[in-house]
């Protein structure tokens, strides 16, 4: 479990530097779970996924979000709009029409939230350009809305920040597969393995950059930031792998959507770092 902490260790401030986060895609392959809702409102232990992954940047101390909609776009703006009312639970005179009366203190969040409509189709790049006006410090994260991990999102960010020849940097987990690997010698199964970890590295979603690689994006709608600018860090040997050996997983499919909530429910949830 990583430590809160709101500074990364090169004197940058977690608190300072924005987080942005992708949350326009329609989730058509979660389609059983994502037809009322956006998928980052998909729920996780009865709270949204994208709730769960900005409470792991909160633990390391980010509190600057910048949320790209498009798909559903004001069900997340309402859902923090709301936010007070979704999290807490109230008293509501409908005779009189006074403001509820909360029961608790709730969870005051130290968040500013930034919510832009970014486009239904808008690729990632895309989505980056539209929001680069908001981007106004040295460094910036961006992750999907749709993955969660007990990754060291401060430590990260640090490292970028301590190796001025790397413009960028991603998070590389070993993913179970999704499949049972079998271990065969003269045609015959000597070994049955259940999902066993690859050995490659793939990538989590989880970024952190420097502000000059906004130079690099296309404000076409069409654009994907992972298949041009980070292709060309990649090849440039600018891009750092962030390494992390801990649990992560998508929540791509209804089996991984089922996955994690049984995961949250029997307290293991290695992602909850606050």
């Amino acid at each position: 479990m990583s430590e809160a902490t709101n500074e990364t260790g090169g004197g940058i401030q977690a608190a300072d530097i924005p987080v942005v986060i992708l949350c326009g895609g329609q989730g058509t392959r979660i389609r059983e779970a994502s037809e009322k809702l956006p998928k980052p409102l998909i729920d996780i232990g009865g709270r949204p996924i994208l709730w769960h992954i900005m409470k792991m940047y909160g633990a390391h101390g980010f509190r600057k979000f910048v949320l790209c909609t498009g798909y559903k776009s004001w069900d997340i703006k309402e859902y923090f709009l709301r936010y007070r009312e979704n999290v807490s639970d109230f008293t509501l005179s409908l005779q009189n029409g006074e403001s509820p009366r909360f029961h608790d203190e709730g969870e005051n969040e130290d968040w500013d939230v930034s919510i832009i409509d970014t486009g239904m189709e808008t690729g990632t790049g895309g989505r980056l350009a539209r929001v680069a006006h908001l981007l106004d410090q040295p460094y910036f994260m961006v992750s999907y809305g749709d993955g969660v991990g007990g990754v060291n999102l401060g430590g990260e960010l640090a490292h970028l920040d301590a190796n001025p020849d790397l413009m960028g940097m991603v998070t590389g987990v070993h993913p179970t597969s999704r499949y049972g690997e079998l271990g065969c010698a003269d045609g015959k199964v000597v070994d049955f393995a259940e999902k066993l970890p690859s050995d490659g590295w793939v990538s989590a979603g989880f970024f952190a950059f420097r502000k000059e690689f906004l130079e690099r994006l296309l404000p076409d709608p069409e654009h994907f930031f992972e298949q041009g600018p980070v292709q060309d860090l990649a090849r440039e040997g600018r891009l750092g792998l962030w390494e992390h050996n801990g649990f992560w997983m998508g929540m791509d499919t209804y089996r991984e959507y089922v996955a994690l909530n049984r995961i949250w429910d029997e307290g293991t949830a290695e992602w909850k770092t606050w």
